[in-house]
């Protein structure tokens, strides 16, 4: 005799798709959204333009279909990384702030259009925001967030340019800091290649 086992609407993996779930239902909005707005939270990016090696992202985006993220992230309240748990959020503008910084890091990229891409986010309860952010990436498999790493990166300052360039910035080339970083010890034909087969690989 099998043994079913019982649906638990409060167990964290259900709470965490229905935050999943509630930010694809959300409106698309240029990147960054036109209005300033407070709360922390996810957030999905999409890319519609002509960069060749984008193009299966891109063409599952166009026509207001926003199919297929390029990037997710997360946006946390001041507090939280040292461990304060917040039971509100309203009185941030961390979503939005960090909507602005990916914004300007396109803008600054060589080879791509800040017009070309879009948004949508959604302000959660701090506690949700970190699941509600990995279900995304495993539903999803954003190819900024799998394969090629570093564009949500801060510029490091100081003395700590001695690491290396990372794979974003060498595909797109173009934020100030990260020239001052290493080379990546990967060539940019090894990087485009390890983006192509998972961008071949999207059902």
């Amino acid at each position: 005799m099998r043994e079913e086992t019982p649906y638990n609407p409060l167990d964290k993996l259900h709470l965490g798709e229905s935050v999943a779930n509630a930010i694809l239902q959300r409106p698309v909005e240029p990147l960054p959204p036109p209005d300033v707005f407070l709360g922390a939270g996810v957030y999905a990016i999409y890319y519609t333009g002509d960069f060749p090696l984008y193009q299966k992202i891109a063409e599952r985006n166009r026509n207001n279909q926003f199919a297929q993220p390029i990037y997710v992230g997360k946006a946390i309240p001041a507090g939280a990384r040292r461990g304060g748990l917040r039971l509100s959020v309203a009185r941030s503008r961390a979503l939005f702030n960090r909507l602005a910084d990916h914004a300007q890091s396109v803008e600054q990229a060589s080879n791509l259009k800040r017009e070309d891409f879009y948004c949508r986010y959604l302000v959660v309860d701090d506690i949700w925001i970190p699941l509600g952010e990995s279900l995304l990436i495993q539903r999803f498999a954003p190819v900024w967030n799998t394969t090629l790493d570093g564009f949500g990166n801060h510029d490091p300052g100081g003395g700590r340019y001695n690491q290396q360039r990372s794979p974003w910035d060498v595909l797109h080339p173009g934020r100030g800091w990260a020239l001052k970083c290493k080379d990546n010890e990967r060539t940019e034909a090894e990087i485009t290649g390890s983006v192509q087969a998972a961008i071949d690989a999207i059902p």
